[in-house]
Parts: structure tokens; C-alpha cells; sequence
């Protein structure tokens, strides 16, 4: 049995792994495809199968999650893969707050078009439409609203206060209206990314991964297995070839201690036929109780160590000694065996069992 666990751990296990490299993946409850070069980052996958900053999260509600350096974590809404662009939003429905925070630096993305807005905080709601309050920042005595910037005028300065201004991602570019600015902070955020460039082959049907694992060049593969386990193949035939090794060794080792066990039980049991067999041809009369009972005996310790030339096991019935079993040794030769095993034997017999010797004779 833990010849078999053995097996398992050290063989089935790195196979199963390996079979599992670079695997897509699936979170959301639009079935949002994860691929290189996304990666989830709770599975046990190489790291050559996403590109730096590309990882995400699933959550416990089955919601894909990406999380940029310097902000707050957004929700994928989806992914296009052809187009290069992520889809963003925020689960507590306040897209504005998240921008002000928003900073893309040391992460991969960057906005497809930027519009820039001033946010400004009233004491009180603003009559002109285009200050219309941000409901999740503004409160009964505090009215945030957003403008484009170059629609900001003096007046507005005299009645609201300057929060921050901030270049907002937008999904296009051009003037900026009444209908379009306040879609740019209520709308899903989008981002593209530039590196690595997938747009080529995603154009053409492909799919994009490394092309082995030494180094960061990227190629097209038509087999998504082919292509971004590349490496990882070479890694899962190493694996396999250890794994039969290892299998044949622990085979080998099974098999030689089963073989040596076997000649071990089969010698003790032809010494004790041998024992046996020396009996004496003429028949003699087991010993009386009272005899039996006057010879010594013994309660073995933890060391279990016997006087005389004995060994670590009874000769009678082949079995070892444990400790607190008690035994009876035989007067003259000093050889011991189990109670019950030597008091059987000397019943039917009045000779010790080893040695042949007559102890009721010498005593």
C-alpha cells in the first residue's frame, strides 16, 4: 500500500499537472474565455502560459476580476481578443469614483481615447444640465458633478469648487456634448493593450503564445495546445520519462523485498522442520506439570533481551518476541522459548526442542 502512494505522488501527480499546462479557462457568468495572454492566477499553470500583467482573478460569485497596480479592482465585462481591448466595470456601480483614482502606470493597458473633465463639488445642486450630480459621490449637502473641461466657465468656479481634473479613457474621441460625456463616466470602462501584439493572428484564426520557454518572443499556432505548450510539452515528456524511472524503480525494490522476505520465512521455517526431524526414533514421555512449572520463567522488558544463546524469536512457533510476553527457559542449555509454546512441546516431549538435551535428567 505505500508502495502505491509512492507511486501516485511522485508519478500520477506531475502527469496530471502537466496534462493541465496552459489550459483555457472560463469565469463569469458570460462564459468570459480566459487565454494567453490572460491567465488565471488560482490555477496551477506556468507562468509562460500569460504575459506579465495579464493575470486575473475568478471570484467566489464567478466574476472574472482584474486588478491594476495603482487601483482599485474592476469586473471584465469581456474580452476581444482581435481587437485587443478589455471592457471594465465597476460591481458597485460608481464608475466616476474608481476614475479618480484610476492610474494606469506600471500596468500593460492603456486608453484607447482620453477626454478630459473637471469634477466639481457644489453646495448645492447646479441648474445648468450639464452639472448633473454623480449620485454615488454626492450627498444631501454635497453635490458632485463632472464637466468636460473646456466647457468649464467662470461662473461655475464662483458657485462649485475644483475637485480634481482628470483625463477620463473615453471609447472615442472628438467634441464633446451633452449626450457623450456623461457616457464616458457612466459607461463601461475600455482599455487596449499594445504588447504583446496577438492582432495578426487572432486576424487570422490563430492563436497567440510563446514559442518556448527560454525567452519572450511570441509567435502563431493553429493547435492552442501546440502553441503555448510549446515548452511545456518538452517539460511534460521529461516529467513522463522521470515518472517511468521512478516507476521501475520502486517495481524493482517492491520486488527484490518481497523476494527476500519470502527466503527469510522460508528458511526459518526449514530450520524449524530441521529442529523437528532431529527428534530422537525411540518415543519418550512428555514432562509431569510439576516439572514444567519448575523451570524458569520470565516477563520480558522493553529491551526484550533473554539470557543465554537465544535468539530474537521463539524457535517453536517462528514468531518474535514482544515486550510483557513471558517465556520459560530450560534449565542446562539456558534455552528459552514462549510459556505456552515450550509447555505444549515438553507435555509430549522431554527434551529441549534446539539442543535436544534432557533437562529433567540433569537437574
Amino acid at each position: 500500500m505505500e508502495i502505491l502512494k509512492l507511486f501516485f505522488y511522485l508519478c500520477i501527480i506531475p502527469i496530471i499537472y502537466a496534462s493541465h499546462d496552459c489550459q483555457i479557462s472560463w469565469c463569469g457568468d458570460d462564459n468570459i474565455v480566459i487565454r494567453f495572454p490572460f491567465q488565471l492566477e488560482s490555477e496551477q499553470q506556468d507562468p509562460h502560459c500569460g504575459y506579465s500583467g495579464f493575470e486575473l482573478l475568478c471570484s467566489n460569485d464567478s466574476k472574472a476580476i482584474l486588478k491594476l497596480p495603482h487601483t482599485e479592482k474592476f469586473y471584465v465585462r469581456n474580452i476581444n481578443y482581435i481587437r485587443q481591448q478589455i471592457q471594465l466595470y465597476d460591481p458597485d456601480h460608481c464608475l466616476p469614483k474608481l476614475l479618480l483614482s484610476l492610474n494606469l502606470s506600471g500596468s500593460p493597458f492603456i486608453a484607447i481615447f482620453r477626454n478630459n473633465y473637471t469634477f466639481l463639488s457644489c453646495s448645492y445642486p447646479n441648474t445648468d444640465s450639464q452639472l448633473v450630480p454623480i449620485e454615488c459621490l454626492s450627498n444631501s449637502t454635497n453635490f458632485v458633478s463632472s464637466i468636460p473641461s473646456v466647457n468649464l466657465t467662470n461662473s461655475l468656479l464662483e458657485s462649485c469648487h475644483v475637485i480634481r481634473n482628470i483625463s477620463v479613457p473615453a471609447a472615442w474621441q472628438g467634441l464633446l456634448y451633452e449626450g457623450n460625456f456623461r457616457d464616458d463616466l457612466s459607461e463601461d470602462l475600455r482599455l487596449t493593450w499594445y504588447a504583446p501584439d496577438c492582432t495578426e493572428c487572432e486576424s487570422q484564426g490563430m492563436l497567440c503564445g510563446f514559442e518556448n520557454g527560454e525567452n519572450d518572443q511570441v509567435g502563431c499556432f493553429y493547435d492552442y495546445q501546440r502553441g503555448l505548450s510549446s515548452h511545456n510539452k518538452s517539460k511534460a515528456m521529461r516529467i513522463l520519462s522521470l515518472s517511468i524511472v521512478g516507476t521501475s524503480l520502486i517495481c524493482a525494490i517492491g520486488v527484490t523485498c518481497f523476494v527476500y522476505f519470502k527466503i527469510r520465512i522460508a528458511a526459518r521455517q526449514r530450520s524449524a522442520a530441521a529442529a523437528i526431524s532431529l527428534q530422537p526414533a525411540t518415543a519418550t514421555m512428555g514432562l509431569d506439570e510439576s516439572t514444567i512449572e519448575s523451570y524458569q520463567k520470565l516477563v520480558l522488558g522493553e529491551s526484550r533481551r533473554l539470557p543465554g544463546p537465544n535468539g530474537g524469536c521463539c524457535s517453536i512457533c517462528l514468531s518474535d518476541y514482544k515486550s510483557k510476553e513471558i517465556v520459560r527457559c530450560i534449565p542446562k542449555c539456558r534455552h528459552c522459548f514462549h510459556a505456552e509454546c515450550i509447555d505444549k512441546w515438553l507435555r509430549m516431549n522431554s527434551s529441549c526442542p534446539i539442543c535436544r538435551n534432557f533437562p529433567s535428567t540433569n537437574t
